[in-house]
């Protein structure tokens, strides 16, 4: 019986040691745009239901908003840590022009699992921002793209398109 355990202890430890190093992997799983209120709130209690009644009372509402948030659920594994960074395009319109602000964060890693950042534009530069039309979200080890999330209204703006059929 010994013998059976020393063997099953010394294969896996060569499985161990034989298996490849897992590759620099990520992927953007979810964002949200949620306005903020006069509190800097995006709902008045815990729940999601309440979250999206209150949503849609900003929508009808501008006058209550303050701000933008864009909350972004995140998960990497195998990724130098101190490279890593979250970048959040927005586009808005004022008028009939368009405009990309562009924001970017470093993050860092808190749990094994998916983690949340939050992408916030407030006070003045909420105002010049105007309404988001669309958005884009990247995950990036140094110059390396790992994950990315698009609204469904995003396009590359000022690049030549194919011609729809």
């Amino acid at each position: 019986m010994r013998r059976l355990f020393f063997s099953l202890a010394i294969l896996c430890l060569m499985i161990v040691a034989v298996r490849p190093a897992v590759a620099a992997e990520g992927r953007v799983i979810k964002a949200l745009p949620l306005f903020l209120d006069k509190q800097g709130q995006t709902a008045v209690s815990p729940s999601l239901f309440e979250r999206d009644a209150y949503q849609a009372l900003l929508r009808k509402h501008p006058a209550d908003r303050t701000g933008l948030r864009l909350a972004v659920q995140w998960k990497a594994a195998g990724v130098d840590w101190s490279r890593l960074k979250l970048r959040a395009e927005l586009r808005g319109a004022v008028g009939n022009s368009l405009h990309t602000t562009t924001l970017e964060l470093p993050v860092n890693k808190k749990s094994r699992f998916s983690q949340w950042t939050d992408f916030s534009i407030t006070g003045d530069d909420f105002k010049e921002f105007g309404r988001l039309v669309a958005w884009r979200v990247t995950l990036w080890e140094g110059d390396k793209q790992l994950g990315s999330q698009q609204s469904f209204l995003w396009s590359p703006v000022g690049q030549d398109q194919p011609a729809a059929r």
